[in-house]
């Protein structure tokens, strides 16, 4: 029949009993699914971690416009990372790091999630943030 039909007779399922088969033209089958994932891979969101790096005694403004950067990365949907840096003597005042980090997550709360917790590494206090 395929043969009469001048198309080819693709084999579906194999592994059902009785095997399925279709009698369609395969080059067409082929571009169509081809079409089908590049349009899935189009579609497909990645998700990016960006960094923000910070001072304990940071300032005011400086602050502001971190928070407003870390904002504007939960809105395209990216995970942030907020690194602490301690720089000589800062590293035994670890409280005022811890007390900032807990700042930004109060702030950012209703927008994003803790992925994981404040924790130090080496010289740098590390938290994951991600978008709600």
């Amino acid at each position: 029949m395929a043969d009469e039909s001048g198309l080819d007779l693709v084999e579906i399922a194999p592994n059902s009993a009785p095997p399925v088969c279709k009698i369609l033209d395969l080059g067409k089958y082929k571009y169509e699914a081809q079409k089908k994932a590049n349009e899935a891979r189009k579609k497909q969101k990645t998700v990016d971690v960006k960094e923000i790096k910070m001072r304990p005694n940071i300032d005011t403004h400086d602050y502001d416009v971190k928070m407003r950067n870390m904002r504007r990365f939960f809105d395209q949907g990216d995970k942030v990372k907020v690194t602490l840096r301690f720089r000589g003597r800062e590293m035994a005042h670890q409280d005022l790091g811890v007390k900032l980090l807990q700042r930004v997550k109060s702030e950012i709360d209703e927008i994003a999630k803790v992925e994981s917790e404040p924790k130090l590494e080496g010289r740098q206090m590390v938290m994951v943030l991600a978008p709600r």
